[in-house]
């Protein structure tokens, strides 16, 4: 026969002191910042996955007419692109003269990123850099209670 385990030993409790296990509030502040860094994160086309998600949402069948690019010199002679143009030019004035509501839609579509994407890599990771320590000093402030 062997030798009867030490009642008083638990490997289970050294293990629990030894990881770190972050309380309820350390782990909403962790969810939150976690979501807001994926979807404010500028991916390669320089948009971020939540302006994307506005530009869709303010025009998900993709009717809403674009204004057309500028005229260029080589297209200037070729009559049928310019009345093509200029028809896509009115039909967008006309959209976005009906109501606000379809200019506010028409300006959420076409709406870019509000900042150059590489600050917004630096901000975003600070904000991450801050909120991992204001967790951890979340976590310390219990400790000590």
């Amino acid at each position: 026969m062997g030798i009867a385990p030490c009642p008083h030993r638990n490997p289970a409790r050294k293990i629990a002191h030894v990881a770190w296990q972050p309380n309820s509030v350390q782990w909403r502040l962790i969810w939150i910042l976690a979501i807001a860094i994926v979807l404010f994160w500028p991916g390669q086309p320089n948009r971020s996955l939540a302006i994307r998600g506005l530009n869709w949402v303010a025009d998900p069948m993709n009717t809403l007419p674009r204004l057309p690019g500028d005229f260029t010199l080589e297209s200037g002679e070729d009559t049928d692109a310019v009345m093509a143009h200029d028809t896509q030019e009115a039909e967008y004035r006309r959209i976005y003269a009906s109501s606000s509501f379809a200019r506010l839609r028409i300006r959420l579509r076409d709406m870019p990123d509000p900042f150059d994407p590489s600050t917004q890599r630096q901000v975003l990771a600070a904000i991450g850099v801050l909120g991992g320590l204001l967790v951890w000093r979340l976590g310390q402030r219990t400790l000590r209670d």
